[in-house]
């Protein structure tokens, strides 16, 4: 039986001794260098395109990255949590709108450069069509504002969006009709 695994953000921590707890005394043990990647890969986080009468859903950030700008509803995918799940449960958290997930589309690199060689931000954002069911937006966390948008709107350049929302919308609304949503 191995004993317990040590993460350090520091390498001058490794190797360590331990004791493993079953009478085998001290021996060096497993370390993996988990801890100095993690911060290096990108977060996986999910964007909800909900439509409704020609019209698609969206919010303006409280939060960085894209703070203040407008977005799709989302977040971050939990810990065993499916893609369709988290973009349902982070759609009703943000907007109170309830909806059921259609399809995946697509999906979006977030980048934001930091003061060194890593970025400040990584995150992929995978779209998901959604299907509204029921409620009026109600900004709920992570978001100053929720409503409703014409597409045409989207396209005008007039609002101050992130990037790719008008690209990734376009596409919701072709998927949208070829599923006859």
């Amino acid at each position: 039986m191995q004993g317990l695994l040590l993460v350090s953000r520091s390498r001058s921590a490794w190797p360590k001794l331990i004791d493993d707890g079953h009478g085998e005394g001290m021996r060096p043990n497993r370390v993996v260098a988990i801890a100095d990647r993690m911060d290096q890969r990108p977060v996986a986080a999910t964007i909800s395109a909900v439509i409704r009468d020609e019209e698609i859903l969206l919010v303006r950030r409280a939060n960085p990255p894209d703070q203040v700008l407008w977005g799709f509803p989302g977040g971050k995918i939990d810990h065993g949590e499916t893609i369709e799940a988290a973009a349902v449960r982070e759609l009703k958290e943000e907007t109170g709108i309830e909806a059921s997930a259609v399809e995946v589309f697509t999906a979006v690199d977030v980048i934001v450069p930091g003061d060194d060689v890593r970025p400040q931000f990584h995150y992929v954002l995978i779209a998901v069509l959604c299907r509204w069911l029921n409620g009026e937006p109600v900004v709920g966390d992570d978001a100053l504002e929720a409503r409703w948008f014409d597409f045409e709107g989207l396209n005008r350049g007039d609002l101050a969006m992130s990037l790719d929302v008008a690209k990734v919308a376009d596409q919701a609304r072709m998927l949208a009709m070829r599923l006859d949503l």
